[in-house]
């Protein structure tokens, strides 16, 4: 080439460059697309063309937002998020230069207004009846219908008129130069412009079908009478329900609203998706998928919880097992190692004293006479100083504490003073030698009379071997010393008085005086004028017929008769002091055998002691009140065995009923009422029993207990004798060594071999007539009681001690009135109702009085708090809950099974956000954990009562039930949801459905409480199944009136649906967020309420448990 021809070719590029340079000058200084004429063809020029439309498309956002975003913040939390989720093209412009170019650059004059799309936005929360239709405007009305009115297309602005696409106000007049819409626009039937479709939507032109006449792929047909009209673009922009056309098929994605792929092999696409999702390993997804199948992981996680389930059904007891064999273990070494020292130290003593009596008998020979005066003087003192000192050089460790129980007085007798031990040596031996009858027994340190058996026990933290070495040595030390004390001779009663480290319970004495109860309901005695007192160190017994009154008079003891109107005194140690101030030392054994059948033996009386005995007591002298009382009731041989209920065998009837007396034995009480403990019992065992009861008495012990004809044998260890005669009258009250002396004085002689409480019980019923001459019938007894110890008789009774003194006659009681029926009135049906109500609510206020009675604590036990007991009924519930991990396993497979089939049979659909599967998952979640959580509290309330009796805290076992059963309120909701989610898919996520389920749970569980505690079991699961599908039903329904909507809001379900639509909703965005709120809107329910809902889900729970925990302090056994 030559230089001339290149010099040529350089001047045209430089020229060219210019022109190219100048007019990218130029066209970034021009704002508006009218600057830009003859130029939309040119591909350098056309993307920055594009530019502008859409920066000036863009800022509608702010101006539409002000406006439409008030009206819709009920379903759009953040309106420019959103919008720019909708009408973010700025990945892809594609579609807007391809509008530019078919336009001509006239896109701007048809583009809507910002008023044109609040009025088309403005129409879906009209409710019109049809989304189609758009109301009259300024452009298509009845006068003016252009061809732009019809659906798919649009037309423009005139050229001589500024259009203000930010203007929000006025809807210019758009009625020139109309066409079809283009691609990637849609226009409404009855507007003029066209609106950008959304993301996810697929707005291609439409074609005519001429079959059927209609422009698919949408669903309008051209106007009759305009033959030159064509089929246009997309027609309308509504919820999925109204017209599904503009959304993007199922099983294909739209990257941009002008293009349509298929979803490829391994993805799966939802409708409205933009981009095709990876689907998960292990599922399988063909081309041209919706969902990927997820039913894969829902089968593995099916088989392998249901193994999970399985094996905690078949092993759960081994958790346990292995523990109390470890345990049984270290036991049975301390033991053995106890019995084998107990033996070397036998074989030591009988050497010593092999060794003594030889010396003795040296020193017999050596000086007789001496040895004589000596042996006359002091035998008795030396055998018990060798004794003592005997004892105390076996004893390998100091004393243990000074009291095992937490309310024991001071030692009367200490080490630090010897010299007072003569003295009161002399009081003592003169008071039984004077009145041998009087003897009320000693108070045998428990810890100190075992002093000597002690083994070393290392300071700090003891091992479970040492603890059990040290508690066996002391039994086996009070196993050898047994037969001393029971034989009670003059030196073992002076040893035991004597005895350096000796130390009392604090004594109880109960004098009553005129006692009397009346049933408030029927003005009936229940007991009547009852005088006397029951002893500390002395055992008890309360006889007497059917209808006696001997159950009353021990609540009337102990303070628990309720429903009564109590007169006459009772006084506590000769002071009128309230029984209850000395709760924490008494123990009342019901008649009922109200033992925890799914803990064992050790289990039961460990839990007592723990949480009744005092603060100030080490775990070793726990331990060994424990293992004491173990022995003495000869549980030994069950002490690791379960109880049992009554679906589960477990420990036999007697041994169940002598675990219910060590409940209260092992608290060390200083006053033991025992209601027929020996009942159901046989000889021995009732023999076995009254032991134990007269070691306890023999700690100063006040022992009062109901009796039911017992044999002579058991009769006769009886200290005292209370015999009540129906109506609640006194017979006899006094030592059972005189009672047959006093009765023959009435000349009622015991006939031989008839057991004296047979006869005496006989005769009161009525059904053995007294013997003799003595003309002694048994209505006559109990005024012949109050004659012979000169108490006051009452008004009614008088006739009969005026019968009884007028001796020389012989005068029946045939003709006699009765009293007790005379001042009877009958009352209407209307005056019986009336007292009937008058009763019950009496009957009320005394429980709930008796309930919340503070009274002042006299004992000065120290018991755990508040804190100390949670932790305790934590450990006990814990375990519980162990043992019943097979029914909690089966709970657990039912949730997987539900969860499965709801899963499987209801889907969760893009029109409701999936409202009909979350209905379902409400009721079924709440029936089941509902009925689950019943058996937390119905299965315990007669234990509740017994232990809130006892003084034990009402708010920690409430709340330990409650913390463990969270145990329950997470793992359940994953249960449930590892198969409905993965059957289900929806658009939310695992973690939001989770919690919103995790918060329902919770809710229902403390409804639960509420029901398992007002009613009985059976009233409780009705309305365990009854409220959660009335309750969803209610909240389901069209809210027509103002009450229903008030109703509704008090109804957690409304609450958890919303919860769960919400968590769906949000995930649904770009061409779904006309249909979000549209659903919303028809639903009632509030985009930024999730929160709310969760909070008063909360809020039931927590209300519902604050409820159960009153109704639970209120609610008594009738």
């Amino acid at each position: 080439m030559s230089l001339k021809n290149l010099n040529v070719l350089n001047f045209r590029t430089i020229l060219t460059l210019a022109t190219v340079v100048l007019s990218l000058v130029h066209l970034v200084q021009c704002q508006d697309v009218n600057d830009y004429n003859n130029q939309f063809n040119n591909p350098a020029v056309l993307p920055l063309i594009t530019q502008v439309v859409y920066r000036q498309i863009s800022n509608l956002t702010a101006v539409i937002g002000q406006d439409i975003g008030n009206q819709s913040s009920f379903c759009i939390k953040d309106w420019n998020a959103d919008w720019n989720r909708a009408f973010n093209f700025s990945s892809n412009l594609d579609f807007l230069g391809s509008c530019i170019q078919k336009t001509n650059g006239d896109i701007i004059r048809r583009v809507c207004t910002a008023a044109e799309m609040k009025f088309y936005f403005n129409s879906f929360f009209e409710r019109s009846e049809s989304a189609n239709y758009l109301r009259p405007n300024k452009n298509c009305n009845l006068t003016s219908w252009v061809s732009g009115c019809e659906p798919g297309w649009a037309c423009s602005v005139g050229s001589n008129q500024q259009v203000d696409l930010n203007n929000a106000k006025v809807i210019p007049t758009r009625n020139l130069n109309c066409q079809a819409c283009c691609e990637g626009f849609f226009c409404p039937h009855g507007i003029t412009c066209m609106i950008p479709c959304p993301l996810g939507s697929y707005c291609p032109l439409a074609t005519l079908n001429k079959t059927t006449g209609v422009c698919e792929p949408y669903s309008y047909q051209l106007p009759p009478g305009q033959p030159n009209h064509t089929c246009g673009g997309a027609s309308t922009w509504a919820d999925v329900s109204s017209s599904s056309e503009l959304f993007c098929s199922a099983g294909s994605y739209c990257p941009t609203t002008t293009s349509r792929l298929t979803c490829s092999s391994g993805h799966y696409c939802r409708m409205g998706s933009t981009s095709e999702k990876s689907c998960f390993k292990l599922t399988s997804c063909n081309p041209n998928t919706a969902n990927q199948n997820v039913q894969a992981y829902g089968v593995m996680l099916l088989a392998a919880l249901s193994t999970l389930l399985l094996i905690i059904y078949n092993c759960s007891d081994q958790v346990l097992t292995a523990r109390e064999r470890r345990l049984a273990k270290s036991r049975e070494a301390a033991a053995r190692s106890a019995r084998e020292t107990a033996k070397a130290r036998q074989r030591w003593r009988a050497a010593k004293d092999a060794a003594k009596k030889h010396a003795s008998g040296l020193q017999a020979h050596l000086s007789q006479t001496f040895s004589r005066k000596k042996d006359g003087k002091d035998p008795e003192k030396l055998k018990i100083l060798d004794r003592v000192k005997s004892d105390r050089d076996d004893n390998p460790l100091p004393p243990p504490h000074p009291s095992t129980s937490g309310a024991s007085l001071p030692s009367n007798v200490t080490s630090g003073e010897h010299k007072k031990e003569p003295s009161d040596l002399m009081r003592i031996m003169h008071e039984i030698e004077d009145n041998p009858d009087n003897y009320q027994g000693f108070s045998i340190g428990t810890e100190d009379m075992s002093a000597s058996a002690q083994v070393n026990v290392p300071k700090g933290k003891q091992t479970h071997t040492q603890i059990f070495k040290y508690a066996y040595a002391q039994l086996e030390k009070e196993r050898a010393q047994q037969p001393e004390n029971e034989l009670l001779t003059f030196s073992g009663i002076v040893k035991l008085a004597t005895h350096p480290e000796t130390r009392k319970r604090p004594l109880i004495e109960v004098s009553f005086k005129d006692l009397t109860l009346t049933l408030k309901a029927k003005n009936k005695h229940l007991l009547r004028c009852v005088t006397g007192k029951i002893k500390p160190g002395r055992i008890t017994a309360v006889m007497g017929p059917s209808g006696a009154g001997k159950t009353t008079f021990l609540s009337a003891v102990a303070g628990k008769a309720i429903g009564c109107t109590m007169t006459g005194l009772i006084h506590i140690n000769g002071r009128n002091d309230s029984i209850h101030s000395y709760k924490k030392i008494i123990g009342f054994v019901p008649q009922d055998d109200i033992v925890h059948g799914n803990l064992t033996v050790e289990e039961n009386l460990w839990f007592s002691a723990k949480c009744r005995l005092s603060t100030a007591l080490s775990k070793l002298d726990k331990v060994l009140v424990v293992e004491r009382v173990i022995e003495f009731l000869g549980l030994q041989t069950v002490r690791a065995s379960l109880v049992g209920t009554v679906e589960k065998r477990g420990i036999s009837g007697g041994q169940r009923k002598r675990v219910n007396v060590g409940l209260e034995m092992v608290m060390e009480p200083s006053l033991l009422i025992l209601d027929e403990p020996t009942s159901g019992l046989d000889s021995a065992s009732s023999q076995q029993l009254l032991r134990a009861l007269r070691r306890e008495a023999l700690e100063g012990v006040n022992i009062c207990m109901v009796v039911h004809q017992p044999s002579y044998a058991l009769f006769k260890m009886f200290d005292d004798l209370i015999l009540l005669a129906k109506g609640g009258l006194t017979v006899y009250h006094g030592p059972v060594k005189k009672v047959e002396e006093y009765f023959a004085g009435l000349g009622i002689k015991i006939p031989e071999r008839v057991n004296p409480p047979d006869y005496f019980i006989d005769i009161l019923e009525g059904i053995v007539m007294p013997g003799g001459s003595s003309g002694v019938i048994h209505e006559d007894l109990p005024v012949r009681w109050m004659l012979h110890n000169g108490y006051p008789l009452p008004p009614d009774m008088q006739q009969k001690a005026a019968r009884l003194a007028r001796s020389s006659m012989n005068a029946t009681p045939a003709n006699e009135t009765d009293p007790a029926g005379a001042g009877m009135v009958e009352h209407s049906f209307a005056g019986e109702l009336w007292q009937g109500m008058k009763s019950n609510v009496e009957l009320q206020r005394d429980k709930i009085r008796l309930n919340f009675l503070k009274s002042k604590d006299l004992t000065n036990r120290r018991t755990p708090g508040v804190f100390h007991q949670y932790r305790y009924f934590l450990g006990r519930v814990g375990k519980q809950r162990l043992r019943e991990s097979r029914i909690i396993a089966m709970d657990y497979l039912i949730l997987l099974l539900a969860g499965a089939c709801l899963g499987s049979i209801v889907k969760v659909t893009d029109q409701t956000f999936g409202a009909a599967a979350y209905t379902y998952t409400i009721i079924a979640v709440s029936l089941l954990c509902k009925i689950a959580a019943l058996r937390s509290f119905s299965l315990d309330k007669l234990h509740y009562w017994r232990e809130s009796a006892s003084g034990m805290s009402s708010l920690a076992y409430f709340l330990s039930k409650d913390t463990i059963d969270h145990f329950n309120t997470v793992i359940k909701p994953a249960v449930y949801l590892s198969m409905f989610y993965f059957f289900t898919n929806p658009r939310s996520s695992f973690a939001d459905n989770y919690f919103v389920l995790f918060c329902l749970v919770y809710c229902v569980t403390g409804i639960a409480y509420v029901l398992a505690i007002v009613f009985e079991p059976g009233t409780a699961q009705l309305w365990s199944v009854l409220l959660p599908v009335v309750l969803t039903l209610i909240a389901t329904q069209p809210k027509d009136s103002e009450f229903m909507k008030i109703f509704a809001n008090l109804c957690y379900p409304k609450w958890a649906l919303e919860a769960f639509i919400i968590s769906n909703a949000e995930r649904y965005y770009g061409v779904w967020l006309i249909t979000r709120c549209g659903s919303l809107l028809k639903s009632g329910y509030n985009l930024h309420e999730w929160s709310l809902c969760i909070v008063i889900l909360i809020l039931i729970g927590m209300v519902s448990r604050v409820i159960a925990f009153f109704c639970m302090m209120i609610f008594q056994k009738k």
